[in-house]
């Protein structure tokens, strides 16, 4: 028998956990027909001699919402093995809407997950009013890797009681009810989670995805009301999970209360990130620390190479660094960062730097303030440079707490946000980091490739009711990736303005990615494109692989 796909002679790392073998790995219309040695020929082959072979990765956070739409590459997950994305996370998104509170949604996301405003008024067609209607929009374009929606709360929120929710009026009984409906309905036109238990309960599937500052009052509180929510819905639920600066240690009790209730027999699992959530200040970003400056203000639409240069003058410079930086900003995070958190961010690209390279530490040893040695490192190369300021997981400098959680089973590793944040966060390149550095830079701490792999296929897909993929053998879906190991490198990340009405957005390429395979087609050789766009919208849970 012939097959439509064979990739010969790789290092096969099935997804589960297990030990790789070498072997080949055959397709026949878009599943895996075949795992062994010396297998038949196939009409197209990939040899994979000295490279591994994976899973397609499966990245349960992601914000492709807007973009999902207009564009049928789905950029920048699609550049790190990400064959399905679950987007709808965070509660913002697009749907159901009614005409008169659309421009509220894109006001929404726009604030909370950094997606250019005219970028989204330009290509959202917004051809739907339910999320039904918003799925069979989705529906109709063809992509370079499978989506997942959820229904986002804060949309429905709006759809049901309009003004009064932007106003954070409370519910009442009739608006939930109302609520209840839309979700039950939105779960069997095939949404895959959701916020309200009760809906979803009804309904009989997807998951409860959440985020929170875990203070209202306070963590174990809080966390009681999860376990109730689950207990009442009978669902699994997943929520995000990060170190804060300010309370260290709050992530420690979270992680023991999910695994005693998954121990108890409820899934509830944190989704958290395996390096720094990290903001990216430059010249080119939509944030620096200086751009809420009065003079900063009237050069900011120069383009960077020239706005480095006016900035580079003495009397401009002397201008801004005498200039309060928080009275102007529109970057309410701007307050919660220091110096004493902020990085020249360079190559080789260091996502742990030690203590002594935060921007004070190099401050003092060179007599110069902090504010004027982050001036000078925006102002360098022409604005091309960028500031690392990490956000969360790096409280005593290090990657420990990611290490940590790393090793809790029942964690998971995500939290990405692809296609949100675009003008100053690039985490969607989260996959190709963990298998980098947690699995062969870093100098100590590292774990076992064939985990790291199955942390990102079977783990993430089985989380949200994907059993059809992230396993390579017969009957799965054939979303693989070949990667030339020693190879694997994150690039710089680059600005590219490239979204509808010119919007601009951080991208992080990388090497080492021989091909990617959708549903048994090569849709990247080399990072390239090859144009093939098997890609579709899941509707709802998958069934596992065939008897």
């Amino acid at each position: 028998m012939d097959f439509d796909l064979v990739i010969r002679n790789g290092l096969v790392y099935d997804g589960t956990g297990a030990d790789p073998i070498e072997a080949d790995v055959a397709v026949i219309d878009g599943r895996i027909a075949a795992v062994g040695k010396n297998l038949a020929p196939g009409r197209e082959e990939i040899d994979a001699t000295g490279k591994i072979v994976t899973p397609g990765f499966v990245d349960i956070h992601t914000h492709y919402d807007g973009q999902a739409i207009w564009d049928s590459h789905l950029a920048p997950s699609a550049w790190h093995g990400v064959t399905t994305a679950v987007m709808g996370n965070c509660g913002v998104g697009f749907a159901p809407v009614k005409p008169k509170d659309r421009d509220k949604l894109i006001e929404l996301m726009e604030g909370v997950e950094d997606i250019p405003g005219p970028a989204l008024h330009e290509g959202l067609n917004f051809t739907w009013e339910t999320f039904a209607e918003y799925l069979d929009a989705l529906e109709e374009r063809p992509r370079d890797i499978d989506i997942c929606a959820q229904l986002p709360h804060a949309a429905l929120r709006v759809y049901v009681m309009g003004d009064r929710a932007l106003r954070l009026e409370e519910a009442n009984p009739q608006d939930i009810a109302h609520m209840r409906r839309l979700t039950e309905e939105a779960m069997r036109a095939g949404a895959f989670g959701f916020t309200i238990a009760l809906g979803i309960k009804d309904a009989g599937s997807g998951m409860i995805e959440m985020v929170s500052d875990w203070n209202t009052p306070d963590v174990e509180t809080e966390f009681a009301m999860v376990r109730r929510i689950v207990e009442a819905s009978g669902r699994p639920l997943v929520f995000s999970l990060g170190q804060r600066h300010d309370r260290p240690d709050a992530y420690k009790k979270l992680l023991a209360f999910s695994d005693q209730a998954a121990a108890d027999g409820h899934a509830i699992r944190p989704v958290f990130p395996p390096r720094p959530i990290g903001i990216l200040f430059g010249l080119l970003g939509s944030q620096n620390p200086f751009a809420g400056t009065p003079t900063y203000k009237t050069i900011a639409l120069l383009p960077a190479a020239e706005r480095a240069a006016a900035m580079r003058r003495p009397d401009i410079r002397a201008a801004i660094l005498s200039e309060d930086p928080y009275e102007g900003s529109n970057f309410p995070l701007l307050r919660r960062l220091t110096y004493e958190r902020m990085f020249p961010f360079g190559e080789p690209l260091n996502y742990e730097p030690p203590a002594d390279m935060a921007i004070t530490a190099i401050a003092a040893r060179e007599g110069r303030t902090a504010a004027e040695v982050a001036y000078d490192m925006l102002t360098a190369d022409d604005g091309r440079n960028f500031i690392f300021a990490p956000l969360v997981n790096f409280a005593d400098y290090t990657l420990n707490a990611s290490h940590e959680m790393l090793t809790h089973k029942n964690a998971i590793v995500g939290l990405s946000d692809g296609g949100a944040h675009v003008g100053f966060i690039s985490d969607g390149s989260f996959p190709t980091f963990l298998l980098t550095y947690w699995g062969r830079d870093r100098s100590h701490g590292r774990f076992p490739l064939a985990e790291l792999i199955r942390r990102q296929t079977s783990d993430t897909a089985g989380a949200v009711g994907l059993h059809d993929r992230g396993i390579i053998a017969p009957g799965m879906k054939a979303d693989l990736n070949v990667i030339d190991y020693e190879r694997l490198a994150l690039e710089r990340p680059v600005m590219k303005f490239d979204l509808p009405a010119g919007g601009r957005r951080l991208l992080q390429p990388a090497t080492g990615y021989t091909a990617t395979i959708k549903a048994g087609h090569v849709t990247y050789r080399d990072g390239v494109a090859t144009g093939a766009l098997p890609g579709k919208l899941v509707r709802g849970p998958q069934a596992g692989r065939a008897a």
